[in-house]
């Protein structure tokens, strides 16, 4: 008998749309599974019924794996919404359903994948994983300084900062850059950072494959040779976050967390750097905590005080005898 999948990938698996389009169309409410509206998490199992807008889905035989390698040209869409004008999917116009893996700006131009396979694209997308991406890229001026240098070391965008990258400079105004993560408009953002804009950008290479002579807006079918490297490439991959075991500041245990970025801090006094871990170097800089209250040093600096005039208070009795013999006096 065959086991139950996941939900969103029984939906990809059927080519109506990749495993992530298929997570926002449930967390929209687009999915019924039995009549019942689909929730994150939901399993599908065979005899089920899917419905997604109102169509119902079937499990469709696994066709054979279909990979396109697509020279995108400047202004078409990298999305799926065939309503959109200039959708990357009404311009090839593939007889059978593909979804492209991964994004490429609709100012941009180059090499993208589109395939009828969900399983491979996160696998390809994940940052982790280490897949090259490489870009040809113009800018308005000609490069001075140390703008390559602070490029490769990486530059604070989207409230995060880049991933260490190569780059090498091919003009006086022109660069090739090797990335491993895509953030949205990654390159246009980091040289506008330095004070630069982007004048034309072509992706030329996705792992192993080439745009080489590939005309724009055509597009051709990976050979098996470059199928059976990619299959090698991302048989390690993982197609989930990647977590790490930090330990918890109470139990000593170890907790799996999602991995994240280091920041980095704003200038000491010093004018040093510090570069930390949220999870796990925030409390080292941290000064302990004075057990005092603000009131119990309050009245070590000043002395005891009475709260409604001013003046000092009299010394609290230590026992009855005192007491007596304060009394005997007068």
């Amino acid at each position: 008998m065959e086991q139950s999948v996941s939900l969103n990938k029984f939906i990809s698996d059927t080519g109506y749309c990749s495993r992530r389009e298929a997570d926002r169309l449930i967390e929209a409410g687009r999915v019924m599974i039995n009549n019942r509206v689909a929730r994150t998490g939901n399993r599908y199992e065979p005899g089920d019924e899917v419905v997604v807008d109102g169509s119902l889905v079937k499990a469709a035989k696994k066709d054979k794996r279909v990979i396109l390698a697509f020279n995108k040209p400047v202004g078409i869409t990298t999305t799926t919404e065939e309503d959109i004008k200039d959708n990357i999917i009404s311009f090839i116009g593939y007889p059978k359903r593909i979804f492209p893996i991964g994004r490429l700006d609709k100012d941009s131009e180059g090499l993208i994948f589109l395939t009828n396979d969900g399983d491979i694209v996160n696998k390809i997308l994940r940052a982790g994983n280490q897949h090259e991406k490489e870009y040809a890229v113009r800018v308005h001026k000609p490069i001075e300084g140390a703008f390559l240098k602070t490029m490769s070391e990486g530059v604070p965008v989207l409230d995060t900062r880049t991933m260490p990258c190569r780059i090498r400079q091919t003009g006086k105004q022109s660069f090739t850059i090797i990335l491993t993560q895509g953030l949205n408009r990654q390159i246009r953002r980091m040289c506008e950072y330095l004070g630069y804009e982007v004048t034309n950008l072509q992706r030329t290479r996705i792992m192993h494959v080439r745009l080489d002579k590939l005309a724009v807006g055509k597009w051709r079918y990976l050979s098996e040779v470059e199928i059976e490297t990619l299959q090698e490439s991302v048989s390690d991959s993982s197609a989930a976050p990647e977590k790490v075991k930090v330990k918890t500041a109470r139990s000593g245990r170890e907790k799996p967390v999602f991995e994240k970025k280091p920041f980095e801090r704003k200038k000491d006094k010093k004018g040093e750097k510090k570069v930390f871990d949220r999870k796990t170097e925030k409390s080292r800089d941290k000064k302990p905590k004075d057990r005092k209250s603000a009131k119990q040093t309050l009245r070590e600096q000043t002395g005891p005080k009475n709260s409604r005039n001013g003046r000092k208070e009299k010394p609290v009795e230590k026992s009855y005898k005192a007491f007596r013999d304060r009394g005997k006096k007068k």
